[in-house]
């Protein structure tokens, strides 16, 4: 598909900054309080569009060094998913726990950043 101008983020930008900005002001109780859901799922499919091909990225990186050979982030994840049930990887196994928690931080920047404490060690 050839690239549109403005891309997909700049369009995403613009309606939630009339939504914000223009709407909002207008709006009251029960249509106030969609505006608001509907301006965080904007700013979610953003954020999306942003960091989602990275993160897969990432993770399936993570995951060939956990299972030791290559694929696609899907097939190693089932596996891996797999291998855990089966009690071939341990629960405790620090590299599976660090791959947990990466791809939980990764999954929370796109889907609720506010919930990631960045004044901690986990930040």
């Amino acid at each position: 598909m050839p690239a549109s101008k403005p891309d997909a983020t700049a369009l995403l930008d613009a309606a939630i900054d009339y939504l914000e900005r223009e709407l909002s002001p207008t709006l009251t109780g029960y249509h106030r309080f969609q505006l608001r859901v509907t301006t965080n799922v904007l700013a979610q499919v953003r954020r999306e569009l942003a960091l989602a091909p990275a993160q897969a990225d990432a993770e399936r990186t993570r995951l060939v060094a956990l299972l030791g050979h290559p694929g696609t982030r899907d097939e190693l994840s089932r596996e891996l998913a797999a291998r855990i049930r089966a009690g071939d990887v341990s629960l405790y196994d620090p590299a599976l726990l660090e791959h947990l928690r990466l791809s939980l931080v990764e999954a929370l920047r796109i889907n609720n950043p506010k919930w990631l404490d960045t004044s901690g060690p986990a930040g």
